[in-house]
């Protein structure tokens, strides 16, 4: 008797050690790149207009890896809800080159202040080094300016409108995207 509930602990034990092993080992294969996820007082307004973009660049790393969810905290101060398009972009030197996009990833901004996560999961986007994540106004919206919430001496924002893409230093919005290393 005694030695059946030896066993059986030694069992649960080894059973308890291989699913924490398990467990532990999947835990570090994500990571979160990109700035800061804020809440407060610090905003920054861009227009809606169709085809404007807005983002920021981030280092994925030298090793490859696979983009999970994008984050970032928002008002919008519309009563609508406010369609978007995400793009990632590589860089060629200094600025944003091809969109590493190749299928059409829409997201909305809702009423009010929240934070948006958009699963980019299911598109198997697998980048490294330098990237500008950001999102792309689907409709003009002539009175909307929503509100996002930045960081300060974060490596600033990246804008994309009258097709040029122009960088504003200091004040960075609050992207960050879930990030699955790869083997």
């Amino acid at each position: 008797m005694i030695n059946k509930l030896s066993t059986l602990k030694i069992k649960m034990m080894l059973t308890a050690l291989i699913l924490l092993t398990v467990f532990s080992v999947h835990a570090q294969h994500t990571t979160t790149i990109g700035n800061t996820p804020r809440t407060g007082s610090s905003n920054s307004t861009f227009a809606v207009i169709k085809g404007q973009q807005v983002g920021i660049k981030m280092n994925a790393g030298k090793k490859m890896v696979k983009l999970l969810k994008l984050n970032f905290g928002v008002e919008n101060h519309s009563n609508d809800t406010l369609k978007f398009k995400v793009n990632v972009y590589g860089f060629n030197g200094t600025l944003p080159d091809d969109n590493l996009v190749k299928q059409i990833i829409t997201g909305g901004i809702p009423k009010g202040n929240s934070r948006v996560i958009v699963d980019l999961s299911p598109y198997d986007i697998e980048v490294n080094g330098n990237i500008l994540v950001s999102i792309e106004w689907l409709n003009t919206q002539q009175v909307t300016e929503p509100s996002f919430h930045i960081g300060l001496f974060n490596g600033g924002t990246w804008n994309y409108e009258n097709n040029a893409w122009k960088h504003t230093p200091v004040a960075g919005v609050d992207f960050s995207v879930l990030v699955e290393k790869l083997k």
